[in-house]
């Protein structure tokens, strides 16, 4: 990629696969300033891809590069900010470290769940007044994005896809980019761009505008997606045996919500392992191996769990 300053012939080259990020942040460093130009007009066409496959492979991409900029020369807390005010750099890094959502993501979706499948609890009672604390953040983010999802005009529709696709994101694409970023740091890896399909055939198109995630996508996205749904349907049930059998609700009320409200979220990987008979559905080949594992490892984890309050 090659950029030109304006009255000054002179060009810098870079190797990076997020060029827009790079470009906008050196012309920044060196003094300019940016503008949100939004038309009423739209001044460009372009395309997007359409598939599950192609999103993900394109956000591994996008969030390497991103967080391969957060750890080099160009870190935006180390050279940004001898060259641009504070807040600018910090907003910045915000966008370079997204992809770092992908750890807390995963404990959001793993410990609470195996916990509440060993009867411990993380969160306050429902009596307890910190109870009320919890869940005003938790429900304000979400109302949040609900209020900026409508400023843009969208809908509840669109605001329950976007969750959606950030979760599924976080938990495949933004922790391979984060790999594949520290990968390329000690040298292990090369940078390379890999460009996006965009052409969709028939099947896909048809997927695509009756709103179905065509899943016939790489195992790497699609192993941990069933692994963590499996957790967190294995864990619920279990859960709510439990609350049945002790009568612990009050204590474990928060962690049976958090289960249901990931199950909920993610139905269309539910749906597109039992429901679903078109090509686009989770090939049972690497459903079945996938959740044997997952329930055979819960199994493990909750003997331990016995053991270890037994001794």
């Amino acid at each position: 990629m090659c950029i030109f300053f304006e009255r000054l012939q002179v060009g810098f080259s870079y190797v990076s696969v997020v060029e827009d990020y790079l470009t906008g942040f050196i012309l920044n460093c060196n003094g300019w300033t940016s503008v949100f130009c939004e038309p009423s007009r739209p001044q460009f066409l372009g395309s997007a891809t359409t598939n599950l496959n192609d999103v993900l492979i394109q956000g591994t991409r996008w969030y390497s590069g991103l967080f391969e900029n957060g750890i080099n020369r160009f870190c935006p807390l180390t050279y940004g900010l001898s060259k641009m005010p504070l807040l600018q750099s910090l907003c910045l890094a915000w966008l370079t470290y997204f992809p770092l959502y992908c750890f807390p993501l995963w404990c959001f979706a793993t410990i609470p769940q195996l916990c509440l499948l060993n009867g411990i609890p993380l969160y306050p009672k429902v009596s307890d007044p910190f109870f009320i604390i919890f869940s005003f953040i938790f429900l304000s983010a979400l109302l949040k994005h609900l209020l900026e999802v409508f400023l843009t005009g969208g809908t509840l529709k669109k605001w329950i896809n976007e969750q959606r696709i950030w979760m599924m994101k976080s938990v495949t694409c933004h922790l391979y980019g984060c790999l594949d970023a520290l990968l390329k740091k000690v040298g292990i890896r090369e940078a390379s761009f890999l460009p996006t399909n965009k052409l969709g055939n028939d099947e896909q198109t048809v997927l695509y505008q009756m709103d179905k995630y065509d899943f016939q996508a790489s195992n790497i996205f699609v192993v941990p997606m069933l692994a963590l749904i499996t957790i967190n349907i294995s864990c619920f049930f279990g859960g709510v045996y439990r609350v049945l059998l002790v009568g612990d609700c009050d204590k474990m009320f928060v962690q049976l919500f958090l289960a249901v409200f990931i199950i909920t979220v993610n139905y269309p990987i539910i749906e597109g392992l039992m429901i679903r008979k078109d090509k686009g559905r989770i090939s049972k080949l690497v459903a079945i191996p996938v959740i044997l594992a997952t329930v055979v490892l819960l199994a493990f984890f909750k003997l331990l769990g016995m053991h270890s309050m037994l001794y």
